[in-house]
């Protein structure tokens, strides 16, 4: 069984999901956020797969993606990286990035090579429905892959309904129409966009992402949905540490609001 779906089948609330961009702060990081942040208590982890033209990402991301290409990272890194990492953890890992990484590397190359590192889920915001249903579904699912894909305050109740029939996951609420980053707190409006959502009774488990950076905002999106994604908070966390480990620590611990853990 796919871990993200042993996750959503174990774990009904208040599922942690962070991201951070592969290579960044320093190239060989990778694996030691990794099992930092799973044993902090992190539910779900995203690695973020650098990329020279991040459409939805703020500046604090774009940073990041840009600094772990100048470090060195590439995707065939990337996954050797990850296959390592699964030596020491079970934690359910899916890669964002964007389609046209995929095309690059090659669909086919590029999903085999995901399945034998051990990734269990995609976030691919370019890649549209139509062209998954058409072109990618049957060969994602035969690699065991699951895909979730985006919605925002804006997005039709109808295509909202064909974003949940075509995620495989969970479904990702983007919280507000800005990018990543751009905001630190939640609004009315944002608050009524999540009623409105959990008031359709989506088939998908959903997770809540941009502006969820602390204990409160992740309380706060937890109301609605059966989590929440945290990303920039994280990113400018890790910025100029000299402790990785302990920075995965105590930013989970701040989330939780618990107590601090032995890093590893």
């Amino acid at each position: 069984m796919n871990r993200l779906t042993q996750l959503f089948e174990s774990k009904k609330d208040n599922i942690l999901n962070i991201y951070f961009t592969a290579g960044y702060p320093n190239l060989e990081d990778t694996s030691t956020i990794i099992k930092n942040l799973a044993t902090a208590g992190v539910d779900l982890i995203e690695v973020g797969m650098p990329y020279s033209d991040p459409l939805a990402d703020g500046p604090t991301i774009q940073e990041s993606g840009q600094r772990a290409l100048q470090n060195g990272m590439t995707l065939d890194l990337l996954f050797d990286q990850l296959k390592t990492t699964r030596q020491y953890t079970e934690i359910p890992l899916v890669l964002m990035g964007y389609f046209n990484q995929v095309m690059q590397y090659g669909p086919d190359r590029f999903f085999k090579a995901c399945a034998d590192a051990g990734v269990d889920g995609l976030i691919l915001p370019d890649l549209p429905l139509e062209v998954y249903r058409e072109d990618y579904q049957e060969l994602m699912a035969a690699h065991g892959l699951q895909i979730s894909f985006l919605i925002t305050p804006q997005t039709e109740d109808s295509r909202i309904r064909l974003v949940d029939e075509l995620s495989t996951s969970f479904v990702y609420m983007v919280s507000s129409a800005s990018i990543t980053g751009a905001k630190q707190g939640i609004e009315n409006t944002q608050v009524a966009y999540f009623e409105r959502i959990a008031a359709m009774d989506l088939q998908r488990p959903r997770l809540i992402g941009f502006g969820i950076s602390n204990h409160d905002t992740f309380s706060t999106a937890c109301r609605y949905a059966r989590g929440a994604i945290i990303g920039s908070a994280f990113i400018r966390a890790l910025t100029n540490t000299d402790d990785v480990a302990g920075t995965c620590h105590d930013f989970v611990a701040m989330i939780r609001n618990t107590a601090l853990k032995t890093t590893v």
